[in-house]
């Protein structure tokens, strides 16, 4: 892992390339006391700073009940293609962007890092990559950033277990807990390429 920014002053962030240089691993700083703590946990200029150019216009919530909820792996299509940034309030998830973007040398591999309300680490996921998670602990909260709106007539979706991706879900020999939905998503060889290198 490469790093792409030390923290620097009272309220900065450390942000760390993946195996997949383009996704990224943020870790905000965390200041407590008796009272609690505070948390800057996006700022657009250190985020600027290690080339991660954004504009986030929604935030989503989720709350997972059972520990080995899947869900994923998930992406919209463009014009409504979304950067995501991913952390967890409470509980925990490996995270796992999977690069889809036909012409990059990493087409069809994936990265995956565990974010947690401990770790308090996040993940950036760009445009050109299908995300999805699974949960660690109950009663997990997860909230991500996009910078496109949702839209139905573009979403889109790749099977979790497609063995041509080869994700190594940590699920401890149980089944995992899917929407229907996720439970019928093809594999990323039998959808259309969305996205090139150049149009991500």
């Amino acid at each position: 892992m490469k790093i792409d920014r030390q923290p620097e002053g009272p309220l900065r962030m450390e942000i760390v390339s993946l195996d997949i240089p383009d996704v990224k691993l943020i870790t905000p700083r965390r200041f407590g006391d008796n009272r609690g703590f505070f948390s800057e946990t996006w700022n657009r200029a250190a985020f600027a700073e290690a080339g991660i150019e954004a504009d986030f216009v929604q935030d989503n919530h989720s709350l997972s009940a059972t520990v080995g909820t899947l869900r994923g792996l998930h992406f919209q299509i463009p014009p409504f293609a979304q950067a995501k940034l991913v952390r967890v309030s409470r509980g925990a998830i490996f995270d796992v962007a999977v690069d889809i973007r036909t012409g990059s040398p990493t087409y069809g591999k994936w990265v995956g890092a565990e974010l947690s309300a401990e770790n308090w680490a996040q993940m950036y996921v760009p445009k050109g990559f299908a995300h999805g998670f699974v949960t660690l602990l109950p009663d997990t909260e997860v909230q991500y950033k996009v910078d496109a709106p949702y839209a139905p007539e573009h979403d889109r979706g790749i099977a979790w277990n497609d063995p041509a991706i080869a994700v190594d879900w940590p699920l401890e020999g149980r089944d995992p807990v899917l929407s229907g939905k996720d439970a019928a998503l093809p594999a990323l060889a039998d959808i259309p390429a969305p996205f090139t290198m150049e149009t991500a």
